[in-house]
């Protein structure tokens, strides 16, 4: 009963969350805000309102908890294990080719860090987490784009290339959340504090951030439509949501994380398949129907799937 009583509360605590994806959703599917209206809220949020948001949490990194670079090791150590796993279950079960099983595997790993994963932890775990999850979107986009482009490649040329393994790291680079990152990390490691006013202005960007997000997510995703060979993207779906969290909690138990940096990278592998993932798919002109049939899904199931997560996490013995 306990842990019942424990999950309806982290339901509870998420479902609001989930109506503000909704809500965006509505926007778009029933009252028919055009299109013009999504794409300049997704390029404010995604150019100034969340870099503010990062850089006005880690200019004050030192404020919280000392960071633990191993769980890089246990986040995209899990990651390469699924992504693997992924690849022959594509190959195996879908007889899917090279270049298909690559963005079948990448569904499986890509998690939406940024508009899903950051509002959730915050909301839920707080402030001193965004630190471990800033540390991941850093390497996230850098090590996923990367990965994605040389096995591509390599699949369809059967050779890598250094020339689109350095474009991938320049456009990584332009991020503005990788740049909202480092920015807030230089001006914590000077020490010089804002002045008040640039950091209130920040402070007032940093809170409304979330709920943007999520509302933009929302508007965004009613532009994808659940399409065919929905087989392909129940699989993608069991992968990313059950699997990649549950060999993610593993690993952290094996090299000792401490809870909260357990918690947020096993959330954050819990959550939703990322809007990249189809830019992926689009630009490699692969899988765009069930890639975009997973985006919908797993967003749907992740407000269930999330919560249960987090609740067992909470009441395992080990």
């Amino acid at each position: 009963m306990e842990f019942f009583a424990t999950l309806w509360l982290q339901f509870l605590a998420t479902l609001p969350l989930f109506i503000l994806i909704l809500l965006g959703f509505l926007l778009i599917k029933i009252f028919k805000w055009q299109k013009t209206i999504t794409d300049s809220l997704t390029k404010f949020t995604f150019f100034v309102a969340i870099p503010i948001m990062l850089f006005q949490i880690m200019s004050h990194f030192s404020e919280h908890s000392t960071m633990n670079y191993q769980l890089l090791l246990v986040f995209f150590g899990g990651t390469f294990i699924v992504f693997a796993l992924g690849c022959v279950i594509a190959a195996k079960c879908f007889k899917l080719n090279g270049s298909e099983s690559t963005l079948f595997a990448m569904g499986g790993i890509y998690t939406n860090t940024v508009f899903v994963g950051i509002p959730i932890i915050r909301m839920l775990l707080g402030d001193n987490a965004i630190p471990i999850v800033a540390i991941i979107v850093v390497f996230n986009a850098l090590i996923l784009w990367t990965l994605a482009t040389v096995s591509i490649e390599f699949v369809r040329i059967g050779k890598l290339s250094f020339a689109s393994l350095l474009k991938a790291i320049r456009n990584i680079a332009k991020n503005p959340m990788i740049i909202g990152i480092f920015a807030g990390i230089a001006i914590n490691l000077i020490g010089i504090p804002l002045p008040k006013f640039i950091n209130q202005t920040t402070k007032m960007i940093s809170d409304m951030t979330a709920p943007l997000s999520l509302i933009v997510l929302g508007m965004g995703l009613a532009e994808y439509k659940i399409r065919d060979k929905l087989g392909i993207t129940a699989a993608i779906c069991f992968i990313k949501l059950i699997i990649l969290p549950v060999v993610t909690y593993i690993l952290g138990k094996l090299l000792g994380l401490h809870t909260l940096e357990l918690q947020v990278i096993v959330l954050l592998s819990s959550m939703s398949v990322a809007i990249n993932c189809y830019m992926m798919a689009r630009q490699f002109q692969v899988l765009q129907g069930p890639i975009a049939s997973t985006l919908l899904i797993s967003t749907a199931l992740s407000s269930i799937t999330t919560p249960i997560i987090l609740s067992v996490m909470t009441h395992l013995p080990f």
